[in-house]
């Protein structure tokens, strides 16, 4: 799920010292003020074993808004750096680059095209991307959208995942091409459809056959497709976004630095991405380097859809009612419900023998089409509570994020970590693979603003 070191955006090494909370927490969903969450979750963002630079949360219950709360920074402030803003609050409107969520979010306009006619899950992409996609070590077997979008591709990470603008992905995964090098973005022993590896690639090879078969630049398309249906201020390009929302986008912090696993939990918060200056906040950055050079179809990396999308829990709130309300948003269907039920259906569960998968300690253990999925069963769940859930997990340069809802309860609930200040690797879950922090987050939210708990 980690985001790719070479994108980074503007990183500063920032030594704000000042109390976490440099604000109060704001909470106003459609039941009032929940005051004793709000103490929960403040607690667990205050909680000196393992800080949180931000905290945007959100939760529905049977299909309506019922809590959401922002606490922490969105921005920390040095006065030692001129150039910076001071410390900002997270606010509801606040963007994060949301990780790996970004891939159901992807996967949500793919399925449009799949509607349309332009897609096939079942097709070799080979005839949507104008070259040949083969396993040199399978090359009997094609590779189609369906081994794509849950992980049995046989494409790999090893060699990389993000390329710049210009760089055409056929030079990088086809065999004695250009950057083939030694072929490490290729499984050897599975073959497509064999077993499940996470892999981010996958994502970047969906984004590309999208623009070849649209002939649309995969930002645009994706706005397109999903986000201005929807009303959404988000872009999958910050140099897309409008001057607003650059002012209240959530730079991501760590107490380490960025390219070591060093961490330093009395040390100061440390940007990884989207530490914008104060000026170009007040207008579009610039493009990618190298865009003017950019092929639609060829590769579209440079927009990341495995991981690039930024957008608000308020925002991500809309997309999970318009799933819940079966594809529908304001009276209008953006998606059928059959289409709904294909990309929710399971398409791959961990024999629990690590015989047909890699879990990633845990992480993973069943799959749809884009999303993951949490059966509510002892060791998958994500809350201590009835929550039967599908949705994704993000973890990338600081940021944690859940978008998880259950589809036949339609309670639902989005938690967006803008960092963390040590390891949460070091901060275990009790029942799941998450940080611990994150179960906190949730089940708090569960049993206050989704089972009815007393307040």
């Amino acid at each position: 799920m980690n985001g790719n070191r070479g994108s980074l955006l503007g990183l500063a090494l920032l030594g704000g010292l000042k109390p976490l909370l440099a604000a109060a927490p704001s909470s106003n969903g459609a039941g009032g003020r929940n005051d004793k969450l709000d103490r929960e979750l403040a607690a667990i963002v205050q909680d000196p074993a393992c800080e949180l630079a931000s905290l945007s949360v959100l939760a529905v219950r049977n299909g309506k808004l019922a809590y959401e709360g922002q606490f922490g920074r969105r921005r920390i402030g040095n006065a030692a750096s001129p150039n910076l803003a001071p410390d900002l609050p997270a606010n509801r409107d606040t963007l994060y680059r949301i990780a790996s969520i970004s891939k159901m979010m992807t996967t949500l306009g793919l399925m449009r095209l799949v509607e349309d006619g332009k897609l096939d899950l079942d097709a070799d992409v080979s005839g949507y991307l104008g070259f040949g996609l083969r396993n040199p070590h399978f090359r009997e077997r094609a590779i189609t959208l369906r081994h794509l979008l849950t992980h049995t591709s046989s494409l790999r990470d090893e060699a990389g995942y993000s390329f710049p603008a210009g760089t055409a992905l056929r030079e990088f995964v086809v065999p004695g091409s250009r950057l083939h090098g030694e072929g490490k973005m290729w499984a050897s022993k599975a073959g497509p459809g064999d077993y499940f590896t996470y892999c981010n690639l996958g994502w970047g090879i969906i984004g590309t056959l999208m623009e070849r078969v649209t002939g649309e630049r995969f930002d645009r398309l994706m706005q397109g497709l999903l986000l201005q249906p929807l009303g959404l201020t988000a872009g999958y390009h910050l140099a897309g976004l409008p001057a607003p929302a650059l002012a209240n986008l959530a730079t991501l912090y760590r107490k380490r630095t960025l390219d070591t696993e060093v961490w330093d939990a009395a040390g100061p918060w440390i940007a990884q991405v989207d530490e914008l200056r104060t000026e170009v906040r007040t207008r579009p950055p610039a493009p990618p380097a190298g865009i003017e050079a950019y092929v639609v179809g060829e590769n579209a990396t440079p927009f990341s859809p495995t991981g690039g999308l930024r957008i608000s829990a308020r925002d991500m709130g809309v997309v999970m009612l318009m799933l819940m309300n079966g594809g529908v948003h304001e009276g209008r269907r953006l998606l059928a419900e059959g289409t709904l039920e294909r990309m929710f259906a399971r398409q791959w569960t961990a024999d629990g023998k690590g015989g047909n998968g890699d879990t990633l300690n845990g992480f993973f253990n069943c799959w749809g089409l884009g999303n993951a999925q949490f059966p509510d069963q002892p060791g998958l769940r994500l809350v201590e509570g009835a929550f039967d859930a599908v949705g994704h997990l993000g973890d990338a340069y600081g940021l944690r994020s859940v978008f998880a809802f259950d589809r036949k309860r339609k309670n639902g609930m989005i938690v967006l970590v803008g960092g963390s200040s040590s390891d949460p690797g070091n901060h275990k879950g009790r029942y799941s693979a998450l940080a611990r922090f994150e179960e906190r987050a949730l089940t708090s939210m569960f049993q206050h603003a989704i089972a009815g708990q007393a307040r």
